[in-house]
């Protein structure tokens, strides 16, 4: 077990700084992912914990021993990739026993481990079969465990579920966590689908140009995001933005629709001097009004049914925004809804820097 520090950690590729100064602690038996937008830098820092890029400024920190130094090899980490890189012409026994052959480990121990890793992954069944005989999630439980064998420090995933098809991107992630839950051995998950960060990590870190913009626990993070970048990447479907006119009674949008908000948000902006803002409304959070009521009218654009609920689009100041709304609603397109929401859902945000105010 391992904990993993950075300090002032930095990486530049030729003239472009990547990762500037960066400070980030990632606590002993933790499951912490990176998360961002393709470029954000995610996929590098986890590449220079696992030793395979070089740091140019600062230290990292490995169980308190600086590893700037140390040798991929010797820092007892394992790293599963985005392919699975199997050996075709090996069984699934055999690829997962390989690494602990090359360290010479005595047979009986490599029986032990492999035995052990394909019943927490559920393969025993596979064993003797070659990988081209597996499907793409079967694959990726090999690939974890010849990972898990090695029993590291630190285990570290590049996006590991990105190959697969939704239904078994659920079923591997649910894996993951599980066993996350089992060996309860550090792990840094890297992926750009903010789903599979929400549902596995027990901390987040949302990256943007290689700087870190929140940490935080999913719930957190969802809750309370710190600027309206996290805001918006966090979520799915993505947060409505407006901008707004505020006052002493709440915010105004463009159309002349009017709504309360939390009194620290208002107080916060109001402080600064100003009066513009970003209104940021998840689309769970909308709530579907009586004609009659004060609130956002507007015309239904596109309906997307899901079954457990139902995504209505609608456009609003020449920009699309979409509501979560209940199936019972039977809303189609062409049709005029009311929408409010709750003043304490509701998040309003700097216009010129972002971040949030409350």
């Amino acid at each position: 077990m391992a904990s993993i520090r950075m300090q002032g950690l930095a990486k530049s590729f030729g003239s472009t700084l990547v990762i500037p100064p960066l400070d980030l602690e990632i606590r002993d038996r933790e499951f912490i992912v990176f998360v961002g937008p393709s470029g954000c830098g995610k996929s590098t820092l986890l590449r220079i914990i696992a030793g395979l890029e070089s740091i140019d400024a600062g230290d990292l920190y490995i169980d308190d021993i600086r590893v700037n130094d140390v040798a991929p090899a010797q820092r007892d980490i394992a790293m599963v990739f985005q392919d699975y890189a199997l050996y075709p012409h090996m069984s699934v026994y055999d690829n997962m026993a390989f690494g602990l052959e090359m360290r010479n480990t005595p047979r009986r121990e490599i029986d032990r481990r492999v035995q052990r890793a394909a019943g927490m992954l559920r393969i025993e069944p596979y064993l003797q079969r070659k990988p081209k005989a597996l499907s793409g999630g079967q694959r990726q439980r090999v690939a974890m465990g010849r990972a898990m064998v090695r029993d590291p420090k630190v285990f570290l995933f590049d996006e590991p579920l990105s190959n697969l098809d939704a239904k078994l991107r659920a079923e591997v992630r649910t894996e993951i966590k599980a066993l996350s839950q089992q060996l309860r051995t550090t792990m840094v998950f890297v992926t750009h689908d903010q789903i599979e960060a929400m549902t596995m990590a027990d901390r987040i870190v949302v990256l943007k140009s290689g700087m870190i913009q929140q940490i935080g626990a999913p719930d957190e993070v969802y809750k309370t995001p710190a600027n309206q970048f996290v805001a918006g990447f966090i979520g799915s479907p993505t947060m409505n933005f407006f901008d707004v006119e505020a006052d002493a009674d709440g915010v105004r949008l463009k159309n002349g629709a009017r709504f309360g908000m939390p009194a620290a948000s208002m107080a916060a902006l109001l402080r600064g001097g100003g009066s513009a803002a970003v209104l940021g409304v998840r689309p769970e959070h909308w709530q579907v009004l009586n004609p009659d009521e004060p609130g956002l009218k507007i015309t239904v654009s596109v309906v997307e049914p899901l079954g457990s609920d139902t995504l209505v689009y609608f456009d609003s100041d020449g920009m699309r925004r979409v509501a979560r709304v209940q199936p019972e609603l039977q809303v189609k397109a062409g049709d005029v809804v009311t929408l409010g929401f709750p003043a304490d859902k509701a998040h309003l945000f700097d216009i010129n820097e972002g971040r949030a105010l409350r």
